[in-house]
Formats: C-alpha cells, structure tokens, sequence
C-alpha cells in the first residue's frame, strides 16, 4: 500500500473495494483506494486499505463497476458552451438536428416567436445537415427582415447574419477586420453577412449573448452537470476572454462550478494579458494563451500542401477545384505573438489543422525555443487533424505535446474520405497511432460545443477508427484502449500542468474520480461498448458531483 506523505487521520472518510485503474504507472492496478478531506491517502490491497475504514467511512463496493481518475478534457470551451447551449441559443447542431429540415424548422419557429432582440442560433453543417440552403444575405433578411438574425457555424470558426443583427451591433463596411479574421464583402465593399473566426464572431454575437451574472450561474451550473455526467473533472478552457471573470467569480460564489478549470486566454493585440502565469487556485488557474494559426476544415480555411476534392460537397462550401487552405496568421504574426507571451512565462496553446500549418508553427516555436529554452515548457498544438508522422515526431524531440479531436472520425469520418480529402488524407485524419509511435504526449478532446464531451467515445473511436457508418478508417492508427485511457486522464492533466494534482490515483493527489458501470480494458470492441458504458458517479475533491438514478 502506498499512503500519502501527510495523512495522520487514523480512519479515511471515504473507502473503494474493488477494480481500480489508477492510470499511475508506478502501481497501474490495485484492489482500495481510501479518500480523506478531499484528497487520495492511501492505495492498494484490499487488506491494506481495511485498516483505514472507522465507525464514519463511507465503504463503497465497485462489484462490476471500476474506479477510474476523472476524466480531463484538455481542451474545451466550457465557459462559452455554457452561454452557447444556454436559452438564449436555438441549438440546430447536428447532434440534436441532424437533417437540413429539422435546422430550417427550429430556427423559424424561433423567429416566429418574434423576440425583439431576434434570434442567434448554433450549429450550423451543410456537411451532416445535407441539403441546407445557402446561408446568404438575401435569404437571411427574407427570413427575418426586421429582427437580428446570426448562425453560427458548428466548427465555430465561421458564422451567418443579416443587416439587422449588423445594425444591433454597430457593424458595417467601415468595420476594420479584427486581427486573424474578417467579414465578408461583395464586390462594392458591403458586407454579404459572413464572417470568418473567432474574433468577428465575437463582434455579432457577444453583446447580444452576454449574460447577467445570475443566468450565468444557472448557464454555468447545467455546463458542469454536462461534463459531470460524461466523468469529466478537469477542463481547459482554450478560449477564455477576461470580461467574464465577475461572472465567472459569481457563479463560483454560488456553488455552480463543479469542475476545475484551466483557463487560456485568448492573444490579443496587446499581446499582453492583466494575469500572470498560475493564478487562482486547484479550482480555478490561469494556465496558458490561445492563439490560432488556421481554421476550420469544414469550412475550407486549413493550411494544408494537399488540395481539397472537387465534390459537391467542396462546391457548396464555395470551394473552387484545387482548393487549398491558408493560414489565418503570417509566419511573422505567430512568432511575434509567441515571443511576447512565452518570454512572459506562458504556456502557449495554437489551434492548428493543416500540415502546412503544422510546419509554419513547428518553425516558428523551434526558433523561439531556441532564442528561449525552457527545459518544461509543454507547448501545445491543438486539433492536429493532417499532422504526419514526421510532424509528431519533430514536435516529440522539441517536448511539445498535442491535443487530438478524434471525435472528428465518428461524426464526419466519411466526410473527410468521401467529400473532402480522399483516402490518403481524409482517413488518416487524427493519427492517434502515429502521435503513439512517436513519443509525444498527446491528448483527446471534443472542443465543446462542436461535439459533445463524450470521453468514452473518444477512447471508443481511437481505438476502432469507426465512423458513424462504421467505416474502418486507416486501422494502422488504431492504438489501444490503455493508451487511450491515458489521453483522457494522465496525460491530459499534463498538458494542463495538473499532472501533480490530479489524472492519476495517486496517494497524495485531489479525490477527482468516476466509477464507471464496467471495465473499458475489457470491452468488446467489435459491438462498439465502450462509448455506452454507464458513468454512475463522478467524484470532485472527494464530493458527488454526479450519480446515477
């Protein structure tokens, strides 16, 4: 048995008998584990770990159920998927829409109710929705002539609005493009009720979206609940904007935050941030900034040295044949935007798809840790969909990690092959398998709100490669279950700089855990098991933050 350095109670408030996986590789497996004040003191033999149950111990026998670390989304947008996925949002996803009339319904059933500040929704995908409308200006008036009227692309990185969302926003064709994004403009110079990226989205549905600090609170309370539901302990949010902090402080206060944060500030043109690197606490910590060097696939906005098909699919995108992505920053714009908040002691965290992407960053981050050696710096790049094997292995040498959303093969598998890429790109999207081979720290995410927090199914996904159709896509990149468990708890912590505190059961670490209803090592993965198994209790500090009826 293993106990931690400070623990003198002589009874533990809480006990586990059963199957643990500890994900901590010094003892991978163990039959107790005993939780105290918050915190795991002691794991190992059953018979250990009895001498530590007293009068008041909660005993809990796993039976089939197995004890797991909770699950860490590195990377997410908790903070707004809670305004996103609140009331103030007609949800058309295609996870809760999925056909092209059931989006058309939803959203003028919403404009029906005729709502003067109009209607912003989220979700929109002509990939999975086939058969949507062009999203354009004329059509966008028609169908709310009056009120305001914004859709925002599920991917995020792109949105739709009509003149009188413009209006509502003090928006025009004298707007300057933000930094890294832009909105679109016919050939007079108007704008055509298109936007690309984060930074202009920001602009149409922000004021409108911004929440009063009490409906924060309960927008923030159901977001929790979500990733309780799912395991979910920890979270990065790889997007926080610093106008939410009293929001965020109020729904703290009110007891609605049942997950720890890890909070990356978006870059900005200070390229300075009023925080400084490890503020807050195990709750709450500024850890890193956001930057992006490209977009979206699903909107045709990657940098990439392969062109995209010419498909109808490509063709409704406005996609001319040869199509090739481009990056949204300059090589100079990432390496001055990097260099100002590295040497100010930041982790730094890029949103980057495209190989050539990937090289533009690789570049840029080997020649500032050159000019600045940090020997723990565990840069980040986010999504990686076309990242190669020579990619991961370059970033591998240079100690940089990576985020993988392989959730993309579920919900848009056949997409990437049949639509955009081909075999030879679109199937080995995501390579979990080559990011194994390579050594470097790698981990899952779902970036809500495109897909929903759904650790299960990622594990599921990176190691059957199943699309939604079942489709095996490149089963080279299959990796196992194991490691895949690793991607959502250890070494995600890690990327987050929380590996010392949570991730693995380990004596001494927070009491962050799930009971799942049933081993995923032991799952059958040819009947697809492991995204079905029942979370029956997600634990927080040694507190239930979830249960299941």
């Amino acid at each position: 048995m293993t106990v931690a350095d400070d623990f003198s109670a002589p009874f533990a408030d809480r006990v586990f008998f059963g199957t643990v996986l500890t994900m901590d590789e010094e003892l991978p497996d163990a039959e107790a584990v005993a939780v105290h004040a918050g915190r795991i003191v002691a794991v190992g033999s059953r018979a250990d770990v009895e001498a530590l149950v007293g009068p008041d111990t909660a005993v809990t026998e796993l039976g089939e159920a197995v004890l797991l670390p909770g699950f860490v989304e590195a990377h997410g947008h908790p903070l707004t998927e809670a305004i996103f996925l609140g009331p103030k949002v007609v949800d058309i996803r295609p996870v809760v829409a999925a056909t092209a009339a059931e989006v058309l319904q939803r959203l003028t059933d919403a404009i029906a109710q005729g709502d003067p500040a109009g209607v912003y929704a989220n979700g929109w995908d002509a990939l999975l929705q086939t058969g949507l409308p062009e999203p354009t200006l004329a059509w966008l008036n028609e169908l709310s002539p009056d009120r305001p009227l914004a859709i925002l692309h599920n991917s995020g990185h792109s949105a739709y609005f009509n003149t009188a969302a413009a209006r509502a926003t003090g928006v025009s064709r004298d707007t300057p493009d933000p930094v890294g994004a832009s909105f679109g403009r016919d050939a007079d110079g108007n704008l055509d009720g298109t936007l690309r990226e984060t930074a202009a989205a920001a602009m149409i549905f922000g004021p409108a979206l911004q929440p009063e600090p009490a409906e924060y609170i309960d927008a923030l309370r159901a977001e929790s609940g979500r990733l309780n539901r799912a395991g979910i302990t920890s979270i990065g949010e790889l997007g926080y904007d610093p106008n939410i902090a009293p929001a965020l402080a109020a729904a703290r206060e009110a007891g609605a935050l049942t997950v720890r944060l890890r909070l990356y500030e978006m870059s900005s043109p200070a390229r300075s941030s009023a925080s400084s690197p490890g503020d807050g606490d195990a709750a709450v910590r500024h850890t890193g900034i956001k930057l992006w060097a490209d977009g979206s696939p699903w909107v045709g906005n990657i940098a990439t040295s392969f062109p995209y098909l010419d498909t109808p699919a490509t063709r409704s995108l406005g996609l001319e044949p040869g199509h090739r992505g481009h990056a949204n920053y300059t090589p100079e714009q990432i390496a001055e935007i990097s260099e100002a908040y590295f040497t100010a002691g930041w982790q730094l965290a890029c949103h980057v798809h495209g190989d050539a992407a990937v090289d533009m960053v690789l570049d840029q981050w080997e020649a500032l840790l050159t000019r600045h050696p940090r020997e723990d710096h565990r840069l980040r790049l986010e999504h990686v969909g076309s990242m190669t094997a020579a990619q991961f292995e370059r970033a591998a040498r240079l100690g940089i990690t990576a985020g993988i959303f392989i959730d993309h093969l579920y919900y848009w598998g056949d997409v990437l092959v049949d639509d955009l890429f081909g075999p030879e790109h679109g199937a080995v999207w995501a390579a979990a398998g080559s990011a194994a081979a390579s050594g470097i720290r790698f981990s899952f995410h779902n970036d809500g709100q495109v897909t929903p927090a759904e650790p299960l199914r990622n594990i599921e996904i990176a190691a059957t490669r199943r699309s939604r159709s079942g489709t095996v896509l490149a089963p080279e990149q299959r990796i196992s279950v194991a490691r895949a468990l690793k991607a959502e708890t250890i070494d995600s912590a890690y990327q987050l700089f929380s590996d010392n505190e949570f991730g693995s059961i380990t004596p001494g670490k927070l009491a962050d855990l799930v009971v799942l209803a049933r081993s995923p090592l032991s799952a059958d993965l040819s009947a697809g098991s492991i995204a079905d198994i029942p979370v029956l209790e997600t634990v927080l500090g040694g507190v239930t933050v979830h249960k299941a009826d």
